[in-house]
């Protein structure tokens, strides 16, 4: 049975796919530098990943040079917007 991916994971996802492309990665070249497998990554960004370890959190985090409190403050605030 699988379950609907839940808003505040597809706005997270929405966040770290952002920051990424800002920093000019490809999804691929991300998913290697930070060490996990380019499906896990991807299912990250489209917010359908289910039970994400915190310290997959802080490898994302880590590689796109930022805190993990940060990106989970900008889903949030994405999901308090109308």
């Amino acid at each position: 049975m699988s379950t609907a991916p839940s808003r505040l994971a597809s706005l997270f996802g929405a966040v770290i796919r952002k920051r990424r492309q800002a920093q000019h990665w490809t999804q691929e070249a991300f998913a290697d530098h930070i060490e996990m497998h380019r499906a896990q990554y991807g299912a990250l960004e489209r917010g359908i990943a289910n039970n994400v370890q915190l310290s997959t959190l802080e490898r994302i985090a880590d590689g796109l040079q930022v805190k993990v409190w940060v990106l989970i403050r900008e889903a949030e605030t994405a999901a308090s917007e109308p």
